[in-house]
């Protein structure tokens, strides 16, 4: 029998990982409902009041970045710390995958459930009022692709590199602070000064800056998008380099 090829072993393992996520209850929570029930509670403060046409035209960008690194980040780094303990990569590493095609399979799987998210989360935005600018839906899709590339790889960084006992509490951990002071639901204008000038270099703070200004005004941020994807090359070949099965 023929041996399959790269992309068909990409293609089997992305469906597999697509399929785990979707049928995990506690993934499903972070990825679906905390994410609207920050729309939902950003859309009825104040917090973000004066930064746009309203509430929710500045929420629904940050939300949907959040989504990306709640899949990305968190979803496949805790996924991939618990694989390593329980030997699900020590079997993998005796398949042709590789690690190259491992991480390929996770961002084709992420790039699947993100979709499913934005059809979620966008719908109810557009529910509440949400009116994206015409141009920010083509320039949000890519962005979000990038940002799921970038976040991603960070949890992979993290789960082929710590330890797998680890990798939950850091993730989370990293998840819940780049959260609330990361800029990514929250712009740098409404964070503590001293982060202001930090929060731009950050993926999460790129993520979401660029995708507010794709939604809000229609426009590329070069700057954000520059340092995102920096991110995701610089931290996908840190994990392609460093990434252990065991």
């Amino acid at each position: 029998m023929k041996a399959a090829t790269l992309p068909r072993r990409i293609w089997q393992q992305g469906r597999y990982e697509t399929v785990a996520m979707l049928r995990n209850g506690e993934q499903l929570i972070l990825m679906i409902v905390l994410p609207l029930i920050a729309l939902i509670g950003l859309s009825v403060t104040p917090f973000l009041d004066g930064l746009g046409p309203s509430r929710v035209d500045v929420a629904a960008p940050g939300v949907l970045a959040l989504c990306t690194m709640s899949v990305g980040f968190t979803g496949q780094g805790i996924a991939t710390g618990f694989d390593r303990r329980y030997g699900v990569l020590r079997f993998l590493s005796t398949t042709p995958l590789g690690r190259g095609g491992l991480i390929a399979g996770k961002v084709l799987a992420v790039l699947v459930v993100l979709a499913v998210q934005t059809v979620v989360i966008g719908g109810t935005a557009l529910a509440l009022g949400w009116k994206p600018a015409a141009a920010g839906i083509v320039l949000g899709v890519p962005l979000l692709a990038l940002g799921a590339a970038a976040f991603t790889a960070l949890g992979l960084l993290i789960a082929g590199t710590a330890r797998p006992e680890a990798t939950l509490a850091v993730t989370n951990l990293v998840w819940i602070l780049l959260g609330l002071f990361g800029g990514i639901v929250l712009p740098a204008t409404r964070l503590p000064a001293a982060l202001a000038p930090v929060v731009g270099f950050l993926p999460s703070g790129a993520l979401g800056n660029a995708l507010r200004s794709a939604f809000l005004d229609g426009t590329l941020d070069l700057g954000a998008a520059g340092v995102l994807a920096l991110w995701a090359v610089l931290v996908g070949t840190a994990a392609t380099r460093w990434f252990r099965w065991s």
